[in-house]
């Protein structure tokens, strides 16, 4: 679920120094994967609500529940390394200390998912989709309390506006409300998925604290491996939730209710599932192989494809204040990563001079 910034985990180091043609084709890899689990993943979950589906807990589980796949590359690269080093090679290079920190961010990402399928059950997807563009303002503030995320004129300009943005939408919904909705519970959606922002803002912040404070050094491996570690822990936790809430022996009956047939409902699962391991793993992906600013403003740009998928196939209606709200977060994200980027500027001026004072 969920989009990043630069405050998302500090690019790790390469294991190994790759070819510039093998670097572009990872880059376009990742950035497929992310494209289409950034689009993809809220309209298929959408479409679960739509057609008959009621599992809150169920959709939440499945947002993390491909993290089977992430076996794949981390079988990969130790097989690579294995070639080099021999039989005594490392299966795994995680630490106890990293591990422990990975099931806490995990669980808290279960909660997250939990409160950001509750939003989506219960809001079209464009809603949501400008809900969750405030994430970029929750982050800039943790990061300021947890990493000492300096603070510029640029991210204090995105901060008001992607506010303003959420504002304008949760002073102007009545005609957005999905028919047979209360306003109780549309407006219970509206503040979930806004605490799922706020709860994802500050877990991006606490990951890359958790890599400053490893003792150990951070490849790309480790990071896969983190990421795998949060996202069964996360899975585990919604799994409890489903078992609680009886998810588990109604999914045979949503099946046989589900609109579309018995068949889709559980292909839907499955892309389900499938969509959203492609946004993690690509995000991580482009973040290696390019930066966290780039992965940022891959998912930024994506917005507007989102939501007009969102009016095309389901026929949401896009009000005036949706526009506004839209133009509002488009103007706080660009503004963010324009501060980003000539921050990124300065840096790299400033390096030539650090180094011949030294």
């Amino acid at each position: 679920m969920d989009t990043s910034t630069s405050n998302y985990p500090m690019m790790p180091q390469k294991e190994e120094k790759m070819s510039k043609g093998l670097k572009r084709s990872l880059l376009l890899v990742n950035c497929t994967m992310l494209s289409l689990g950034n689009v993809g993943g809220p309209l298929i979950m959408r479409l679960y609500f739509l057609k008959g589906g009621k599992g809150v807990w169920t959709s939440s589980c499945l947002e993390t529940a491909g993290w089977p796949f992430i076996l794949f590359p981390l079988i990969f690269s130790y097989l690579n390394r294995r070639k080099k080093e021999g039989p005594g090679t490392k299966l795994f290079f995680m630490k106890l200390p990293m591990f422990l920190a990975s099931v806490v961010l995990g669980l808290l990402t279960g909660v997250d998912d939990f409160l950001y399928a509750y939003g989506v059950a219960r809001l079209p997807v464009s809603t949501s989709a400008l809900i969750i563009s405030t994430q970029l303002a929750f982050t800039a503030g943790f990061a300021f309390l947890l990493v000492k995320q300096k603070f510029t004129s640029f991210i204090i300009n995105c901060i008001f506006l992607l506010t303003l943005g959420a504002v304008v939408l949760a002073l102007h919904t009545s005609s957005d409300r999905p028919e047979n909705e209360s306003n109780r519970r549309y407006f219970l959606g509206f503040f979930m998925t806004l605490g799922a922002s706020a709860l994802y803002g500050f877990v991006l912040p606490a990951i890359e604290l958790t890599y400053k404070k490893a003792k150990q050094t951070i490849t790309y491996s480790l990071v896969m491996e983190m990421q795998m570690v949060m996202s069964f822990s996360a899975t585990v936790f919604c799994a409890i939730g489903m078992i609680f809430n009886k998810e588990f022996q109604a999914i045979p009956r949503e099946a046989n209710e589900y609109e579309l047939g018995k068949s889709t409902f559980y292909v839907v699962l499955v892309f389900n599932a499938v969509l959203w391991q492609f946004f993690f793993m690509g995000a991580v992906g482009v973040i290696f192989s390019g930066s966290s600013l780039l992965s940022g403003i891959i998912i930024a740009a994506l917005l507007p494809v989102t939501e007009s998928l969102a009016v095309l196939f389901y026929h949401e209606k896009f009000q005036v204040e949706k526009a506004i709200s839209l133009v509002l977060s488009l103007w706080g994200s660009l503004s963010y990563f324009y501060g980003e980027f000539q921050e990124n500027k300065k840096k790299k001026k400033n390096q030539p001079l650090e180094a011949e004072l030294a």
